[in-house]
């Protein structure tokens, strides 16, 4: 189960898939994440918004997220290019922004895994 502290509700500048991890496109609009440098905001929740619908993220708490690959529990996850949950790990001297930590591992790429969202940069 999910346990999201704060959603904010903002306006899908793409169509969203659920669970995938978002970035600000313009005022009070969302797009999807497309890369670990990305200023992640948060994780849409269950409903998948079309072009110009409303949409809610999760902005803190434990949030369900679409994993892109094995994830070990307790890993910091970043996104993918496609706005899917991935274990950061930036390279020497290179920043990635993180979304939080795997509150459980993901076995493969499409497991649905919770993520305690806690936004941050993680420096390799």
């Amino acid at each position: 189960m999910s346990n999201a502290l704060l959603f904010k509700n903002y306006t899908a500048a793409v169509a969203i898939a659920p669970y995938r991890i978002c970035k600000f496109s313009a005022l009070d609009t969302v797009t999807l994440a497309t890369a670990a440098t990305d200023s992640l905001i948060g994780v849409n929740a269950d409903v998948a918004p079309a072009i110009g619908e409303r949409c809610d993220v999760v902005r803190q708490g434990i949030a369900f997220v679409e994993a892109g690959a094995a994830i070990a529990q307790g890993a910091p996850v970043t996104s993918d290019a496609t706005g899917r949950a991935v274990t950061a790990a930036p390279g020497a001297g290179v920043n990635n922004r993180i979304i939080g930590f795997a509150d459980e591992a993901a076995a493969a790429a499409g497991d649905v895994i919770r993520v305690i969202v806690e936004l941050g940069i993680m420096q390799g």
